[in-house]
Parts: C-alpha cells; sequence; structure tokens
C-alpha cells in the first residue's frame, strides 16, 4: 500500500510525540463539533488551547478522556505511540493521561480519600511500583494539601459533595499532582477561583510537570489568559469554530487579552 503525505506526516508524528492528533472530527448526536483538528505535542512542553466559548475546547478534553457523548467520525488520535481512541478510559488512565475538568461532578458518598487512594495504588500498580501505605499516602496528600491550602478535612468528604468551585478544582489538581501522569490536560482549571486560589493551583500544577518535564506534557485549555502569567506556554494555539485558526508563542494570548478574538 502506498503511503500518501499526510499518512507520512502523522506517522513522524506519532514517532515523536506524547500526544498526535491528526484530522480529529468530532461530532454529538446534534452537530459536528471538531472539523479537523490536527496537534502535536512533545515530551517537555507546555501547550495553551485559547478560544471562544463554544470554540470545542471543551471537546477536545472529554474525547481525550474518554466521554461516550462524543463521536468522532475521522482521525487519529496517538497517546505515547499507542491508539488512545482504541483504548477504555481506565486504561487511559493508567497509561499516564489526567485530564482536569471544568465542571467536576459530585459523587456522594464516595469517601475523597478513599477514592484517591485506590486510583494512586492501581496506577502504580500498572507502572509495576508498588502499592504505597497507608502512612506514606497519608504523608504526601498532606503536602499537597498544604501546598494548595486546602484543609485536610476535605479529603474525608465524599468527593466534591458540597465544595465550591474553587475546592472542586483544587481537588482536581491533588489528584493530579497524587497520580503523576504524563500528560496532564487541564480544561479551564481557572474557572471560579480567585486570585490568591489561581496562583495556587498553577504553581502545584507546573511543579508536577518541573518534576519530571522530560517525561511530561502540560495543555492548558483556557477562555482567558490569567493562567498564562503563571504557566507560561511555549506554544498557543486557537480554536474557533472546531478547527485550529492560528499557532504561535506567547505573543498570542497577549494579543488576544488586548484586543480579544475577533
Amino acid at each position: 500500500m502506498v503511503e500518501t503525505a499526510s499518512e507520512a506526516i502523522a506517522s513522524a508524528e506519532q514517532a515523536t510525540a506524547l500526544l498526535a492528533i491528526h484530522n480529529l472530527h468530532v461530532q454529538t448526536a446534534e452537530r459536528e463539533i471538531l472539523k479537523g483538528i490536527h496537534l502535536t505535542i512533545r515530551p517537555g512542553e507546555i501547550h495553551a488551547i485559547m478560544g471562544p466559548n463554544g470554540s470545542g475546547k471543551s471537546t477536545l478534553a472529554h474525547v481525550l478522556a474518554g466521554n461516550p457523548g462524543f463521536t468522532v467520525t475521522v482521525g487519529s488520535v496517538f497517546f505515547n505511540g499507542n491508539d488512545l481512541l482504541a483504548m477504555a478510559i481506565e486504561e487511559r488512565a493508567r497509561a499516564g493521561l489526567f485530564v482536569a475538568f471544568q465542571y467536576p461532578p459530585e459523587i456522594p458518598g464516595v469517601n475523597n480519600m478513599q477514592y484517591l487512594r485506590t486510583a494512586v495504588n492501581t496506577v502504580r500498580k500498572s507502572r509495576g511500583q508498588s502499592e504505597l501505605s497507608a502512612a506514606e499516602f497519608l504523608s504526601r496528600v498532606r503536602t499537597i494539601l498544604k501546598e494548595l491550602g486546602m484543609p485536610e478535612e476535605m479529603v474525608r468528604r465524599s468527593l466534591n459533595e458540597g465544595f465550591s468551585g474553587g475546592e472542586k478544582k483544587k481537588n482536581e489538581i491533588l489528584q493530579m499532582a497524587m497520580l503523576e501522569p504524563r500528560l496532564m490536560v487541564l480544561d479551564e482549571i481557572d474557572s471560579g477561583l480567585d486570585v490568591d486560589a489561581l496562583e495556587l493551583v498553577a504553581r502545584c500544577a507546573l511543579r508536577v510537570f518541573e518534576d519530571k518535564r522530560s517525561e511530561r506534557s502540560l495543555v492548558v485549555i483556557t477562555h482567558y489568559s490569567r493562567i498564562l502569567r503563571y504557566i507560561k506556554p511555549q506554544y498557543v494555539h486557537v480554536l474557533a469554530d472546531g478547527k485550529i485558526v492560528e499557532s504561535g508563542g506567547i505573543a498570542v494570548a497577549e494579543r488576544i487579552e488586548e484586543k480579544g478574538y475577533g
């Protein structure tokens, strides 16, 4: 079979990228949302995806996480050389993908601490690492709670139940820091945070990335540029009407801050 130029480019991207998205089209029952996304993210890189409301930013995050409410009609997504779209949701998490959602759900009756410890030890076992003892786990959790300015009482409650928007976002970052994923996708993590909480969340996320920068990548999906004052991306992509219409450096975000998306 003769390989087309487009297929050759996609193959080369897969070989060097942690995440390689090629010609991705996604729809719901109502309409097509993503209309041909191309994106390559390599280890050690920070990318920002910006765009107006309804442009498809959160849809991309949901597709990466495996939300069954979205259907991929065309295209491919490879994570660390493996076909991400063929992987079950739990397989994606074990492989090192983490998505912090804009609206984390409340799950009454599921203890936050037990949930997190189960998730952490499941991921560690899949990596061939030993499980954390109760004491080791609690010690690590307390360190991150302090970093995020979260009271320990929060992890003893039901998962996200009764949490404010900002508390839910901090809890997402706590999970991410404990799981130590290879690819971290933050979907509008800045919404609902005041200035002080935003800085704490951003610095914790950046610290997790920097701990193993050569192996990890960070993607910040945002409508505003304020979080980019703390997490400075090398690459900024503008999403509009389901397509990436512009890519560049931090100057792109600065222009949007000054002039908007028009």
